[in-house]
């Protein structure tokens, strides 16, 4: 970890934190449905990613309580983006998938996203792009890392 007492730790820290959030914000007004959530369009993400999974395990993925992932499930199912289908070990667990529709949803998502950002990035020099390029499969390892318990600064997962 990072020893944040110092100073260039914590700013590189602090501009990383700011960085993201800044360009988060600005993705999500990239959206093609409206109608959905963040959250929601992060599940549909994860489904993509990893497939068919339990609601307990898509509420792990997506760092939320299982009844908060019930909740969400259910409203994708109710908008016709996910299916809930019996578990093929085990009949009484459900197994959360993606529909056609999340798939086309998702794909033109991802293209009008990826659209804006190689925009934005035209800006850039060779050399910020080289760097960007070259810092994005660490940037996606961040984005996946699980916390340890002992991390928590809040408590929570």
């Amino acid at each position: 970890m990072p020893d944040l007492s110092q100073e260039e730790n914590a700013v590189a820290v602090n501009s990383l934190r700011s960085a993201i959030m800044r360009l988060t914000r600005r993705l999500r007004h990239q959206r093609v449905d409206e109608s959905l959530s963040p959250t929601e369009m992060s599940v549909l993400g994860t489904l993509f990613r990893c497939g068919p999974l339990g609601p307990g395990e898509l509420a792990r993925k997506e760092h939320v309580q299982p009844p908060s992932m019930t909740r969400i499930v259910a409203m994708l199912e109710t908008k016709g983006l996910v299916r809930l289908e019996p578990h093929p070990e085990d009949r009484r667990q459900k197994v959360v998938s993606q529909t056609e529709q999340a798939e086309a949803m998702l794909e033109e998502s991802r293209r009008k996203r990826n659209a804006w950002l190689a925009e934005l990035a035209a800006g850039l020099s060779e050399e910020e792009w080289a760097t960007l390029r070259d810092a994005a499969p660490v940037l996606e390892k961040l984005a996946h890392l699980p916390m340890s318990e002992a991390h928590h600064a809040d408590g929570r997962r």
